[in-house]
C-alpha cells in the first residue's frame, strides 16, 4: 500500500494567521518560520500571496514583519484556501489508461459526479467557518485548561 503525502499548507497558514491575531505587533518571517519549523523563504512566499489578496500586510525595517490586514470575522477558510491557489481537496483520481473502454468511462463518470458533489460540500463548509470562529475555539480550549494565551510564539512552539 502506498501512502500519499498530504498538503498541509492550508492548516499551516491558518495556524500562522491565528497566531498573528494574538500578537500586539508585526511578526517577522524568521520567527514564524521557526515556530512552523520551515524556512523563512517559504513563509515569505506564502505571506506575499496572502498580502496580494489583502489578508495580511508587511512592514519593512526595525520592528517590521507581518500582521493581519482584515478582521478575522471577514476571513473564511474558503478565502484562505482560494488564496493558496485552491489545492486539490481529494487524493483520489480517475484511471485514464483506457479512455475508449466503456467500463472506464462509466466508472469515471460516476466518480466525477461524486468528487464534484464532495468538493462542493466541502467548499461550502469552508465558506461558513471564519477565522474568528477558530480563534474563539482556541480561547475556549485555553479556558478549559485554565491557561492564558502565551503571546511568545517561539515559547508556544518550543517542545
Amino acid at each position: 500500500m502506498s501512502y500519499m503525502r498530504y498538503d498541509s499548507r492550508l492548516s499551516g497558514v491558518l495556524h500562522i494567521l491565528l497566531h498573528l491575531a494574538e500578537q500586539n505587533g508585526p511578526m517577522t518571517s524568521e520567527v514564524l518560520a521557526r515556530a512552523m519549523e520551515t524556512n523563512p523563504v517559504v513563509i515569505r512566499r506564502i505571506m506575499a500571496g496572502l498580502r496580494n489578496q489583502g489578508y495580511v500586510r508587511s512592514e519593512k525595517g526595525h520592528g517590521g514583519g507581518w500582521s493581519l490586514a482584515r478582521d478575522l470575522s471577514r476571513i473564511t477558510l474558503r478565502d484562505i484556501y482560494t488564496a493558496l491557489g485552491s489545492p486539490a481537496l481529494l487524493a483520489i483520481g480517475n484511471r485514464t489508461e483506457s479512455p475508449d473502454c466503456l467500463v472506464e468511462q462509466a466508472v469515471n463518470t460516476a466518480l466525477d459526479r461524486a468528487f464534484h458533489d464532495a468538493e462542493a460540500l466541502l467548499l461550502a463548509r469552508f465558506g461558513e467557518v471564519t477565522l474568528s470562529m477558530l480563534r474563539a475555539e482556541v480561547h475556549d480550549r485555553l479556558a478549559t485548561r485554565g491557561e492564558p494565551y502565551n503571546h511568545d510564539l517561539e515559547t508556544v512552539h518550543a517542545s
